[in-house]
């Protein structure tokens, strides 16, 4: 079968870092295990989580803008072979998309940098300057990536077996669930394993392309 649309999970797939959120904690030097765990308690919803991971960053530095997040964001590593994936990916013309429950500002640079066609991501509200407000724009939910996978699929007419999905960590695999063929590229846990089809590890995300029909 040949493959029309592939997904990309952003945070350790495309970029080199476990989470986008993570690596603004440690720029500020802050810790948000105390907002996980009452989220994955169900004690707080997802908005409630980026509110809390957002006003830890506004502790340390009141007035921080977007040009603030993009700059520090703007230091993480490309994952090698990444980009040469999705070219190769586009000169055969298949459809791409970020689907990230991470910063949308940096899924969209990623994007923008790479040609990929849609950019699912969480995003950062921001005043009339350019200032955080407090508040994220949440468009994705850890444990829901396959609903806006599935929305893609249909909006562009592609079948479920004409597509795949990468990812790395228990999140992606919702995306596994409705797509054609799931690829764990480096798994973080059991069940990312379990869902997918395929395992890669190394650190060249080329090692995905001889499993991928696109010709």
């Amino acid at each position: 079968m040949k493959y029309k649309f592939i997904a990309f999970d952003l945070d350790g797939v495309l970029v080199d870092t476990f989470s986008s959120w993570v690596w603004m904690h440690k720029h500020f030097n802050v810790n948000n295990d105390e907002s996980l765990y009452a989220y994955q308690r169900g004690e707080i919803d997802y908005a409630e989580f980026m509110r809390r991971d957002i006003a830890l960053w506004l502790e340390k530095k009141k007035d921080m803008t977007i040009n603030d997040v993009e700059e520090i964001l703007s230091s993480i590593p490309l994952v090698k072979g990444a980009k040469e994936v999705v070219a190769e990916l586009k000169e055969y013309g298949v459809k791409t998309a970020i689907i990230s429950c991470g910063i949308e500002v940096l899924a969209n640079r990623v994007a923008k940098k790479f040609g990929i066609d849609f950019v699912v991501a969480n995003g950062l509200v921001v005043d009339e300057d350019g200032r955080l407000t407090g508040e994220g724009t949440l468009s994705i939910e850890l444990a829901d990536k396959g609903k806006p996978l599935r929305k893609l699929l249909l909006q562009n007419s592609v079948k479920k077996e004409e597509s795949a999905a990468i990812g790395n960590s228990y999140g992606d695999a919702a995306m596994f669930d409705v797509c054609g063929f799931g690829i764990a590229f480096n798994p973080q846990d059991d069940i990312t394993r379990e869902k997918a089809d395929l395992i890669i590890q190394g650190d060249d995300l080329r090692g995905i392309l001889p499993f991928i029909q696109v010709e």
